[in-house]
């Protein structure tokens, strides 16, 4: 797979393809997933490192983000979760104690923790709406943290500022913005964006420079970084 060229340098929606093609495709990958799905793979992706890591369980922890590691979700704080998948259900969010609400474009990851949600922790858990992460579905001002782990690689940068801008409207003053970034330069991200293709989703691979470049032509600003084997985690105030 060829490195894709950064597309940081025309931030228009407008001039790419429409994205809402991007998101029912990256919808579909993880449907598939959480219905446990089998997807039939070439002998050469089966061949790869990767992909054994991937059938064993062991690539899971790897590219996992802690990111209450960076910034931990406080107790009654109200929290986003975009691309929340089962965040809910596998993430210690009652010891917490912290108002859980979600964004989501997979419907089978909706349905699951609308439906499992409220019976863990009814006052915790504030539902989670189907929608894409250029609007969220929430007022301007009402959150002190949102987090977006596990999906950014699926667009291209523009898309990544667009969806910062929405993310500073629902913030609250002196709120943050937690969220992973697929670092290009580590050995085995080429591998996993090939991994990820054959599994249904196109990877972008961008550099970190652009990413810190979008991130800064949003006004955000960098207060701490988390390096990770794959993704590296960014919390942010704008």
């Amino acid at each position: 797979m060829e490195k894709k060229p950064s597309k940081f340098t025309e931030l228009s929606l407008t001039k790419h393809q429409d994205y809402s093609e991007i998101e029912t495709i990256v919808a579909t990958r993880f449907n598939r997933q959480y219905q446990n799905e089998a997807l039939e793979l070439p002998e050469e992706v089966k061949s790869m490192p990767i992909y054994q890591e991937w059938v064993t369980g062991i690539l899971n922890a790897k590219i996992a983000s802690p990111f209450w590691e960076i910034q931990l979700p406080r107790k009654n704080q109200r929290c986003l979760d975009i691309g929340c998948g089962v965040s809910f259900l596998i993430y210690p969010w009652r010891e917490w104690e912290a108002l859980f609400s979600g964004q989501e474009i997979s419907t089978v990851a909706r349905d699951t923790l609308n439906s499992r949600g409220p019976q863990l922790n009814s006052k915790l858990f504030k539902g989670v709406a189907l929608g894409s992460a250029l609007k969220l579905q929430y007022d301007n001002a009402q959150f002190d943290l949102a987090i977006a782990t596990g999906w950014s690689c699926y667009y291209p940068l523009d898309y990544w500022v667009a969806v910062m801008e929405e993310v500073k409207r629902v913030l609250k003053g002196g709120g943050y913005f937690v969220f992973d970034v697929l670092n290009s330069e580590k050995p085995m991200a080429l591998d996993w964006a090939v991994l990820e293709t054959y599994l249904g989703a196109e990877v972008f691979l961008e550099s970190l420079t652009d990413w810190k470049r979008a991130i800064a032509s949003v006004g955000a600003k960098v207060d701490k970084q988390l390096e990770g084997e794959f993704f590296d985690l960014y919390k942010v105030h704008f």
